[in-house]
């Protein structure tokens, strides 16, 4: 599909060039363009980056159809000292950083109550449930179903008593009808038999997903959706402005003017909401991989979380990814990979593993809001312009369904979620 961009005298009101413009080629960005794009729109895709190489690029791959209850503060006095004490390798805090993040987090602990909890689970499981089925469907049309491992991930467990408490936690789920295994040692060491036999066990959860190479999951999405007519453009997203009744942009040299614009950008959504006047709590989690060679003829079959020391093993196509947890601080301050420091050692004890294959690793940060919903509708006081941001951990796994759904909204169809519990209003 081919346009004249900014064509037109200045002194004339500008035209639109085409529908929408989507600012963000991670995978929201391009579920929502491809979805846009489906429904007839016209789409131009705008990102400073090619497409899937920024937060979509470093995740553990997982479509993660078994998480239904979001990841809340922990309420668990040891827990709560181990982490403000920056003695585990789940959660690290810059001190700078802490008096900037308070707030955020005093808010992120009141959302996560047990009642608030509970309801933040019934709004995102329509999300959840359809979660591997969007992806399975774009997958088709892209013709890339290989890319899909039905063999679902683990939690693996060092002690009994963690051990138990999991598998209480597991079953407290049934209400959602997820499927699972309880594994003990034996089990554990069938399926994994290259993992060394230091845990008490597993739950293996078997409705997910997972992907080998994220980022090239979105690149090609992002082909298929230029296979269908669609362009995408490297830009600068902060430089949008209305323009008339539309949104313009300028990018690869040429002045781009939409109808309308969704701004999906992930932990840069802000550089677009703020000169905007909207304040939105929107916080940013960092996280690290790197990849390092499997030793010998050695395999892991799924990817696994060694709960009790804070880092997931995925295998993917660069070797077996170690990412770490979460570590709070400014989005862009430089990196300081402690964590993936602080868990390598206990990795190479469960599994063999050689050489890094980057020596530096990867940095990304993860968009989140304390009420653990993303933002996924119209900005309130602006017309022609959405916002899908804010998916708290799970971009990769919600990025098809946020975009049929905010394709939904966007054309008239009747949604086939509730959309009210993920709208800016929420936060005045």
């Amino acid at each position: 599909m081919s346009y004249t961009l900014g064509s037109l005298p200045s002194s004339q009101p500008p035209r639109p060039d085409m529908d929408v413009l989507v600012l963000g080629a991670g995978i929201i960005g391009v579920s929502v363009a491809l979805h846009l794009q489906k429904r007839g729109k016209s789409v131009l895709l705008v990102d400073r980056r090619a497409p899937g190489e920024e937060t979509s690029y470093g995740n553990a791959g997982l479509i993660e159809r078994a998480s239904v209850v979001p990841y809340g503060f922990p309420r668990e006095i040891r827990t709560l000292l181990k982490y403000a004490t920056n003695r585990s390798a789940d959660v690290r805090f810059r001190w700078t950083f802490l008096p900037k993040i308070l707030p955020w987090l005093a808010r992120f602990w009141l959302e996560s109550s047990s009642r608030r909890l509970r309801r933040a689970a019934s709004d995102m499981l329509p999300l959840i449930e359809r979660s591997v089925i969007e992806h399975t469907a774009l997958m088709a049309e892209a013709g890339i179903e290989h890319r899909a491992r039905r063999g679902g991930w683990m939690e693996a467990y060092r002690s009994e008593k963690a051990f138990t408490a999991a598998k209480q936690a597991a079953r407290a789920l049934d209400e959602y009808g997820l499927r699972y295994d309880l594994l003990g040692p034996q089990e554990l060491a069938a399926r994994e038999p290259h993992l060394a036999g230091e845990f008490a066990g597993a739950v293996h959860w078997l409705d997910p997903a997972t992907v080998a190479d994220p980022g090239g999951l979105v690149t090609d999405y992002a082909a298929l959706f230029e296979r269908r007519g669609g362009t995408v453009i490297r830009g600068n997203a902060a430089e949008l402005k209305q323009s008339g009744d539309g949104w313009s942009l300028v990018a690869g040299g040429r002045r781009i003017v939409a109808r309308e614009a969704v701004v999906a950008l992930g932990p840069w959504s802000d550089t677009v909401y703020k000169p905007l006047g909207y304040r939105i709590p929107l916080a940013v989690k960092r996280g690290y991989h790197v990849h390092i060679e499997p030793a010998g003829d050695a395999v892991l079959n799924h990817p696994i979380v060694d709960v009790e020391r804070g880092y997931l093993l995925a295998p993917m196509t660069r070797g077996i990814r170690l990412t770490t947890g979460i570590e709070f601080a400014d989005r862009d301050d430089a990196a300081s990979p402690v964590q993936i420091d602080q868990t390598e050692p206990h990795a190479r004890a469960i599994f063999p593993l050689g050489r890094r294959v980057e020596q530096t690793p990867w940095m990304g940060a993860r968009p989140c809001l304390p009420d653990m919903r993303p933002i996924i509708g119209p900005a309130p006081r602006h017309k022609g312009l959405w916002f899908a941001f804010g998916h708290n951990h799970h971009g990769l796994t919600l990025g098809p369904a946020t975009g049929r759904l905010l394709a939904e909204m966007m054309t008239g169809e009747t949604p086939f979620a509730d959309p009210a519990p993920f709208t800016m209003s929420r936060f005045g």
